[in-house]
């Protein structure tokens, strides 16, 4: 009607939903209006992608400890829009603890600021002294920043994740804590232990995994909070113990192997013959028990044809694996005299 570009200023567009973001999209395409929104999510996950494939993304950081500093003094002394007219004087042990405890948020800084202020009464000659125990009792507890279904939840996984991968103890009860601190479900967290049990120590120490399962049982039966010393344990066990990805690699192998080859059937020496029929057709003909053997062992073909001599599962010789190593090698060893 104005011959106008319209702006429209979306706050917390996560909340809107996908029908709603759809109904937007047509306007922002002819250019009907320019679209500016405001979220606190990572928007991959929030915003649908053709909206967002027609925004450019820019990334407000969080404030540093000398601008909220800044802020804060700002505001002590701004009679107009702050809180100057109050005559503050704001001990620095108490300017220094509520900069910590406001996580890099301003909006938390000012509002404890305001509710000491106004909980403190002035002395004779009118000012308002803010200490430390004031500053504590106004900011009570630190708010997390955290989102259970966002970013945040699959940056703190993955550090967590990672660190125990590295062998760091410390870094893996951190990244753990700062999990279940700020609320995450501790089952959650226990599921992905016991992958990384498997994944990232596999038979390299094969108590990993009854720690891992002893630990969401522990979480299961007490709840929370005790039960979070249960996983604080299996974290440290995790990340200590000797690492190794064999199991992994041969079993991404075999799947690989599968999806791209012909599926063969299993050798008829390796099949029950259940019935009658499947015995007249030579199920199970020729089998070796291996227990009537030296050592248990024998050698027989136990792949699909196409598939002897394959070998997927290379142990690391990490932890228990040298075991399983030396075992190997001596029951190639036999295979290749009988052979």
């Amino acid at each position: 009607m104005y011959q106008q570009k319209t702006i429209l200023f979306i706050d917390e567009i996560h909340r809107f939903n996908k029908a709603q973001q759809d109904a937007v999209l047509p306007f922002v395409e002819d250019g009907t209006i320019t679209l500016i929104g405001a979220t606190t999510e990572n928007p991959s996950f929030e915003v649908i992608s053709p909206l967002l494939s027609r925004c450019q993304v820019l990334t407000l950081n969080p404030l540093t400890k000398d601008e909220i500093q800044v802020i804060i003094l700002r505001a002590l002394k701004d009679k107009l829009r702050g809180l100057g007219a109050l005559n503050i004087e704001l001990a620095p042990d108490a300017l220094s603890h509520l900069i910590t405890m406001s996580n890099n948020d301003a909006r938390v800084a000012l509002n404890a600021l305001e509710i000491a202020a106004l909980t403190t009464s002035p002395d004779a000659e009118g000012k308002r002294h803010i200490s430390l125990p004031t500053i504590e009792d106004a900011i009570q507890h630190r708010a997390l920043r955290y989102d259970k279904a966002g970013e945040q939840h699959y940056d703190l996984i993955s550090a967590l994740h990672k660190s125990m991968r590295g062998s760091d103890p410390d870094a893996s009860l951190y990244w753990l804590a700062r999990m279940l601190e700020a609320g995450e479900d501790p089952l959650y967290i226990a599921r992905r232990l016991v992958r990384f049990a498997s994944e990232d120590i596999g038979l390299a120490d094969p108590q990993a995994l009854v720690l891992a399962m002893a630990a969401q049982q522990a979480v299961h039966f007490i709840g929370m909070p005790e039960g979070n010393l249960a996983l604080a344990e299996a974290v440290v066990y995790l990340a200590t113990a000797p690492k190794s990805n064999s199991l992994y690699q041969a079993y991404s192998q075999i799947q690989e192997e599968i999806k791209h080859s012909s599926t063969e059937p299993a050798p008829l020496h390796l099949r029950n013959p259940v019935t009658p029929l499947m015995k007249e057709m030579g199920y199970g003909e020729g089998y070796k028990y291996a227990h009537d053997y030296p050592g248990h062992f024998v050698q027989q073909q136990n792949l699909p044809d196409s598939l002897q001599g394959k070998h997927y599962y290379i142990p690391s010789g990490q932890g228990y694996e040298k075991q399983i190593i030396a075992r190997l090698k001596a029951w190639w060893q036999e295979r290749e005299k009988e052979g």
